[in-house]
């Protein structure tokens, strides 16, 4: 509260235009007092300290203002360079008419102080005091001769008669008052002019020393309300020694012309003599005054300045923080009015365009709201999309994607935003294929029209998850007047739906031959054993070896395609599962320790992770998959020496279950690269024997598990076959997990 009183003192108008008014009040009395001589001394310093003080005070109120101007430029508030500029201004404009004039008052003033005491009429004022005292001088000798003539004649006058003498003389000589005094100084006789005064008017006990010290007095002196009168004191001739000593006053009247001279004479030269005496201090004193005026003048002008510039630069500096504030971003800024000049308009324009300003951000924000409402939409459309979705601005840079198109490209196109196709392959390469085509598209866009035609491709890519399949479309996206403004890629992998495809039509394939070759083979063994029983026996010798080696190649051949039919017809059989509770790890030591008995000169290892849970599964269909698997690692080793084979089963983590892992390593020749895609499909095999279902047979029983199959070759030489099953509690049929693939 105190703060804010005492810079309402320093900044408000009204305390400051009453402090500058009493200090103008002040200096006319100390102007009337340096004029007044008597009242001087008394009334002089007191109100030259209390001036001094008021200017102290208005000095420490400018700079107390100066102050908090240099704050407010070097904080860079707004208006404050302003204010400066127009403070020296408003200083300047002020100050030096103020100065001149000062400069030449104070000329004028010691010109005219020094005026005032010229020689000449310090002599003419010496002349004419000397004249009237002259004048003066003879009459009062004229009295006192007079005087010294009653004294001699009364001297021979009896005491009866003195008082008759006295009146006669007075009369005679037009004094106003004759009165004898004896030696004590008692009254004898008095004459007055005054019939009402009771008693003379007695002499001074000075005049009475004087007149013992000189013999006899004569001087001029005021009686009562008579006015000047001369005062002529002498004693009386003593005619004998024992006589008492007496002494005679006589009053004579001034006239009053030659009084009045007298009286201004006097005064006249006592106060040119009081100026004449007070010369120098006059002279310091009114130039100190004037000086005193000026400073307060001086300090009213600055500081109307500051205050003047303030209230200028008020709207200009409220307008630039308010353009400020909007810069920042606050529309809700509004001016106080500032009045109807154009100062006031400019203001008024400001706040109705910060009101539309405002009325346009509520408008934009509630747009991008509703924008951000539907791209929020668009995107949790988008995210729960299977197929994937990928936007390419005109400069072919990826914009947008969905979570669909980093899972099917096993890439995270989150971080890959703003770069290229090219830029993005360079960085993956199994998206080489994928850039290309759509490259190729892309190449082909008219930048100017986006009435380019929409297109779809089979693109085929080879990842971390093996061989994809992908069905990719693109239709272009248009910008406001028809320009070309990108892409939108669409894409499925369609890896499982063409295996799909493909295993069914193998399945049809399969089915058909077995049912087309199985009809033809037994009559085609029958009739092999009857030619061999009936006629082996019959033939010459020649001959019956001839038909006993045809015969049993014709049985033979016949039992492997039996064999080859049986395959067919396992392959194009339905699924039908028995699903029980396996001990993965004792079902591959029971496969292994058969083929340990029947290959001794073949080393099957196993590495069997322990505390693996139980799977539900077909105990059988499982146990035709390791026999499948470790038949081709026995075939695919080598002809000349042991095959090496190793069996692991694995406990792994995906992102929400737990899967059994069974891996079957051989050490062998390992895949071609040019078979690993379809080591899976039927009829492809890399042996010279077989019918190439073993390993599409196992692939289908895997799925048939909900599981996943892959191949790949080891660093160290040979192939694996990685197979993993999810682990399922209860009577719920496992989920399928990823495609297959084949490394």
């Amino acid at each position: 509260m105190a703060a804010r009183t005492v810079k309402r003192f320093i900044t408000g108008i009204g305390p400051i235009l009453a402090f500058v008014l009493l200090l103008l009040v002040s200096l006319v009395l100390m102007s009337n007092a340096t004029q007044g001589s008597a009242r001087f001394g008394q009334l002089y310093s007191v109100l030259l300290v209390i001036n001094a003080l008021g200017l102290i005070a208005l000095a420490g109120l400018i700079v107390w203002n100066l102050y908090t101007l240099l704050r407010q430029v070097r904080q860079d508030r707004a208006g404050a360079r302003l204010t400066v500029r127009m403070v020296a201004v408003f200083v300047i404009l002020s100050v030096t008419p103020v100065l001149v004039v000062y400069y030449f008052s104070l000329q004028f003033l010691h010109r005219g102080i020094d005026s005032w005491f010229d020689v000449r009429i310090e002599r003419a004022l010496d002349d004419a005091l000397e004249l009237s005292r002259t004048a003066l001088g003879v009459r009062m000798r004229e009295f006192l001769s007079h005087t010294e003539v009653v004294a001699g004649d009364l001297v021979d006058v009896a005491d009866d008669r003195i008082a008759m003498s006295l009146d006669d003389n007075r009369r005679l000589s037009g004094a106003s008052e004759f009165t004898l005094i004896g030696a004590n100084g008692h009254i004898i006789a008095s004459s007055s002019r005054d019939p009402t005064a009771i008693v003379p008017n007695r002499p001074s006990d000075a005049i009475l020393v004087q007149l013992r010290q000189s013999g006899n007095y004569i001087g001029l002196d005021p009686i009562g309300g008579a006015g000047l009168h001369v005062r002529v004191v002498v004693r009386l001739p003593e005619n004998l020694p024992t006589a008492e000593p007496r002494i005679l006053q006589a009053l004579y009247p001034v006239a009053e012309r030659t009084s009045a001279l007298a009286d201004t004479v006097q005064s006249t030269y006592a106060k040119y003599r009081e100026l004449a005496y007070l010369r120098k201090p006059l002279k310091t004193s009114f130039t100190l005054t004037l000086s005193l005026v000026l400073l307060v003048s001086l300090f009213a002008a600055v500081w109307a300045a500051f205050y003047s510039a303030r209230r200028m630069v008020a709207p200009l500096r409220d307008l630039a923080e308010g353009t400020r504030a909007v810069a920042d971003g606050d529309y809700e800024t509004q001016l106080p009015e500032s009045g109807e000049d154009e100062v006031g308009f400019l203001v008024e324009s400001f706040n109705d365009m910060t009101r539309r300003l405002a009325r346009a951000r509520d408008e934009t924000r509630r747009s991008q709201q509703q924008v951000e409402d539907q791209r929020r939409y668009l995107e949790t459309v988008l995210s729960q999309l299977s197929t994937g979705v990928l936007t390419l601005d005109e400069s072919a840079q990826l914009f947008t994607s969905n979570t669909a198109a980093s899972q099917i490209l096993c890439v995270p196109l989150s971080d890959e935003m703003g770069k290229t196709l090219e830029e993005i392959s360079g960085e993956h390469p199994h998206l080489q294929p994928l850039e290309h085509a759509l490259q190729a598209r892309v190449a082909n866009t008219d930048p100017l029209s986006a009435s380019s035609d929409e297109w779809r491709e089979e693109v085929t890519l080879i990842g971390p998850s093996g061989r994809q399949i992908l069905m990719c479309s693109s239709t272009p996206l248009s910008a406001s007047g028809g320009f070309f403004a990108g892409h939108v890629i669409v894409f499925d992998d369609v890896t499982d739906l063409i295996q799909a495809q493909r295993n069914a039509a193998w399945s049809e394939v399969a089915r058909r031959l077995a049912h087309e070759i199985k009809n033809p083979l037994t009559p085609i063994q029958l009739s092999a054993e009857r030619l061999r029983h009936k006629y082996l026996g019959k033939m010459p010798a020649d001959d019956s070896d001839a038909l006993d080696r045809l015969t049993r190649t014709i049985v033979q051949q016949v039992e492997a395609m039996k064999a080859m039919v049986n395959a067919f017809s396992d392959y194009a059989r339905a699924p039908q599962i028995k699903l029980r509770d396996v001990d993965v790890n004792e079902l591959v030591t029971d496969v292994v320790e058969l083929y340990r008995a029947s290959n001794s000169e073949s080393v099957i290892e196993t590495a069997l992770a322990d505390d693996l849970p139980l799977l539900e599964a077909d105990a059988d269909r499982l146990r035709q998959i390791l026999h499948n698997l470790v038949k081709n690692a026995l075939e695919a080793g080598p002809s000349d020496g042991a095959t090496r084979i190793l069996i692991e089963t694995l406990l792994v983590k995906d992102s929400s279950r737990d899967l059994i892992e069974i891996r079957t390593h051989d050490f062998g020749r390992g895949l071609p690269e040019d078979m690993a895609e379809d080591i899976f499909d039927p009829h492809v095999t890399t042996k010279t024997k077989g019918s190439g279902l073993g390993l599409a047979i196992v692939k289908k029983i895997v799925e048939e598990h909900g599981g996943v199959v892959w191949a790949e070759n080891q660093a160290r030489g040979g192939a694996s076959i990685i197979m993993q099953f999810p682990v399922v509690s209860g009577d719920s049929r496992p989920t399928p997990l990823a495609h297959t693939q084949a490394v």
